[in-house]
């Protein structure tokens, strides 16, 4: 019997759809998104969670409420499981944020964003405050977003900087799920509950697949 956490990613929206970078505005799901989450919501709760909580964005927010009524669950909000926040970059299309920043686009950098290593802190934080809540069999839910969630997974993994390309982006409602054992965490799926597909969010190209 071992602590569990699901680290769901929130359904499609606008932006997604239009590769803007979203970060820390609030930009709600679109009509596929609210499908996306009500799918997502029917197979997770066959897992019975007995935790739910998401970030203060209402794009994932929206995405938790629709398992939390499913499961009869509540839904805290902590406001570190938001995106990262990419500063100048937000609102903008790959293409611009391209053409605006060379450099700072291949190192995926935002002018006045958000560093990687502060995101994977918060998250991680995040994660092993949330899961010292749970009993030695507890499931908790965290739905946060693609480039936050994936950080966040590195860093309860350990893993070194260096590696944390290897680790893949979440397509909108996909999930993967991390276990507790004697020795730490370790991640038993990834970008589960959807066949492959392209990923769109604000995480780094690299870490989408992007040439």
């Amino acid at each position: 019997m071992s602590k569990r956490i699901v680290c769901l990613r929130h359904g499609q929206t606008l932006w997604n759809v239009e590769q803007r970078f979203q970060g820390h505005s609030d930009i709600q799901l679109n009509e596929q998104g609210i499908a996306q989450a009500a799918r997502a919501a029917s197979l997770l709760a066959a897992l019975r969670p007995t935790h739910i909580v998401s970030s203060d964005l209402q794009r994932a927010n929206d995405t938790a409420l629709a398992l939390g009524r499913l499961t009869g669950l509540d839904v805290a909000v902590d406001k570190d499981f938001r995106e990262r926040g990419g500063g100048q970059w937000e609102g903008l299309t790959r293409a611009e944020i391209a053409e605006r920043w060379p450099q700072e686009y291949v190192a995926w950098e935002a002018p006045d964003g958000e560093p990687v290593t502060e995101v994977a802190a918060r998250v991680a934080a995040a994660m092993r405050r949330w899961a010292a809540k749970l009993d030695d069999d507890g499931l908790l839910v965290v739905a946060s977003h693609g480039a936050a969630l994936r950080l966040g997974i590195c860093e309860l993994l350990g893993l070194p900087q260096e590696t944390w390309s290897a680790i893949g982006g979440l397509s909108n409602c996909s999930w993967s799920v991390l276990e507790q054992g004697r020795r730490g965490w370790r991640l038993l799926e990834h970008n589960a509950g959807t066949l492959p597909e392209p990923i769109s969010g604000d995480d780094s190209p690299d870490a989408e697949g992007r040439q």
